[in-house]
């Protein structure tokens, strides 16, 4: 059904034909002065005129001057939350009457989302996801089942935000694949309703589709779509030449920038929980008092928290510097070893959300370009202006 349209008031009727399926219904809505990704019951709870402005170290909601449904970029949710919690019960044991124990795994059932307005960029974050929790001889099972159930509205990207390089990484402005349906937001001059243009991109995606009034996509909308795409490429508020990048930053575990962003950083780990593909946890356990149960618990950790990489003796990454190089290299380098990927896709989340507004693609930049001067060769005796740091925009 390519070359297909709806009108904005039949977004109730793909929300509609979602629900009656089965799926609880998640997307983008104002709340507490952000965009973020919770429960919708209709399309006008939708951020209808809103957008964001965004820059390292800096988030505003702002009026737009039309009433776009998916005029925002990315929030400081990522979609991960809801295939892979921040918390997850992994089994629980009660005791019983005769004095042993009985062993309840976690819910059979996994919840059934649709997940509306999902972004190039996040569709090729799950995309990363997939592979570090299904792709492997390990299958995480609770990953694989709320995946297996997840429902996927894209929407091709015509508003970059400040801090986005996904044309950098090759994962926008437009989602190639790993959608059911992917929407491109049309506007109107006048700042009336938009118009969404439709490609269906898997036979449930039909199948849905077939309950939403449609018509047919003129060659002029399609036009329309295709330069908004293009001109949103070339509006990206970052850049990254990611050419030679890995080698260029596995070649420079000494370089000063290291330890100039490490002066910066605060370690709280934001740029890591509010990253669409980190995927780092933690185990634990716990026991009442009265002996009746126990239970294990997995969560959320991060690359930059201490003890995350404790082994006997003490952490291996003792030191800021060690922790943000980690996370950096692994991101942009050594991601690709073991997943066949970059870690990073681009959304920008990192830099927007680091409240001392560390770039990642400006000091990733700086490493690579004077690794390159240097010929690749590993030094210690990097020139002492390559410790120099200047101030961030703000």
């Amino acid at each position: 059904m390519a070359g297909r349209k709806f009108e904005a008031a039949a977004l109730d009727a793909l929300f509609g034909a979602l629900r009656g399926r089965g799926y609880t219904l998640v997307g983008p809505r104002l709340e507490d002065g952000a965009i973020v990704y919770g429960a919708l019951q209709g399309a006008d709870e939708l951020p209808i005129g809103w957008t964001e402005v965004q820059e390292a170290g800096r988030y505003r909601v702002q009026r737009r001057p039309d009433r776009a449904r998916f005029g925002g970029t990315v929030g400081p949710h990522a979609w991960k939350r809801f295939l892979h919690p921040p918390a997850l019960r992994l089994w629980r044991a009660e005791r019983d009457d005769a004095g042993g124990f009985a062993v309840q795994d976690a819910p059979d059932e996994p919840p059934r989302y649709a997940f509306i307005g999902v972004r190039p960029c996040d569709v090729a974050a799950i995309a990363i996801q997939d592979r570090v929790f299904t792709g492997g001889a390990h299958v995480d099972p609770d990953y694989a089942a709320r995946r297996a159930a997840a429902f996927v509205v894209a929407v091709h990207c015509t508003e970059p935000g400040g801090t986005c390089f996904c044309a950098s990484m090759g994962t926008g402005p437009h989602a190639d694949a790993g959608f059911d349906l992917a929407l491109t937001e049309l506007l109107p001059p006048d700042g009336g309703e938009p118009t969404y243009l439709v490609e269906v991109g898997s036979e449930r995606g039909a199948e849905v589709l077939a309950d939403v009034p449609t018509a047919a996509a003129s060659e002029a909308e399609t036009a329309e779509a295709d330069g908004r795409l293009a001109a949103a490429a070339d509006r990206m508020g970052r850049t990254l030449e990611v050419h030679g990048l890995a080698e260029a930053l596995l070649a420079a575990p000494d370089h000063p920038r290291w330890d100039a962003v490490a002066e910066r950083c605060l370690a709280c780990g934001n740029c890591t929980l509010a990253c669409p593909t980190c995927f780092c946890s933690t185990v634990e356990d716990t026991t009442d008092l009265t002996g009746a149960f126990a239970e294990r618990t997995r969560l959320w950790d991060s690359c930059f928290t201490l003890d995350l990489s404790y082994i006997h003796g003490g952490p291996v990454r003792p030191s800021l510097r060690a922790r943000y190089r980690q996370w950096a290299t692994h991101k942009l380098a050594t991601w690709q070893a073991q997943f066949g990927t970059a870690g990073c896709v681009g959304c920008g989340r990192c830099i927007t959300w680091c409240p001392a507004a560390i770039d990642l693609t400006e000091e990733a930049t700086a490493i690579a370009a004077t690794t390159a001067a240097r010929g690749g060769a590993r030094s210690t005796a990097w020139p002492a202006k390559e410790a120099a740091h200047a101030a961030p925009t703000r």
